[in-house]
């Protein structure tokens, strides 16, 4: 998961530090969790969290999404594409990504032009159109066609690695 992909659940999901109701009625604490990292779902009556909490659940929660994401994942990804698709399901719920088209679609071909509205079936919340939501899929749907750029930094280091190696060889 590359930090696009982190600061964009963070920016949509936002931090609060007291449990609250999210947009679908579910009990929900620091970066949008709905349960702690034992698995424990979150009570309106839970005691608040500090910020460090929350970002050592966030980062716990994001690595299992992540960890169960690829399970399911049968095709080579990216980096934006891997970490597109771990924002949706950390939004969506791993049961929801296993079962949907999208994944499908994406394990017959990560290019195949209809993964576009296939992120866009997933911008309701009790039959109701979330502005957020769209909001949320187009950021996903655009990290998730960003190219992978490599720096000309690691490109360098890297070529200076094999000219080393190949020097010790010779």
């Amino acid at each position: 998961m590359n930090s696009a992909g982190l600061n964009l659940i963070k920016e949509f999901e936002g931090l609060r530090l007291s449990p609250y109701l999210d947009a679908s009625g579910k009990p929900t604490i620091g970066y949008g969790n709905t349960f702690y990292a034992d698995g424990t779902p979150v009570k309106l009556t839970d005691k608040p969290i500090t910020q460090a909490q929350a970002s050592s659940l966030f980062n716990k929660i994001v690595s299992n999404f992540e960890r169960e994401l690829l399970k399911l994942v049968t095709v080579s990804l990216n980096e934006n594409q891997k970490s597109a698709l771990v924002s949706l399901a950390y939004n969506i719920g791993i049961g929801a990504f296993k079962s949907s088209t999208l994944l499908k679609k994406l394990n017959v071909n990560p290019n195949d032009t209809d993964i576009e509205n296939q992120f866009n079936r997933w911008i309701y919340s009790n039959s109701k159109v979330l502005n957020g939501l769209v909001r949320r899929r187009k950021a996903e749907w655009d990290l998730y066609n960003k190219p992978v750029v490599i720096s000309k930094k690691f490109l360098l280091s890297l070529l200076l690695f094999f000219l080393s190696v190949l020097a010790i060889t010779l």
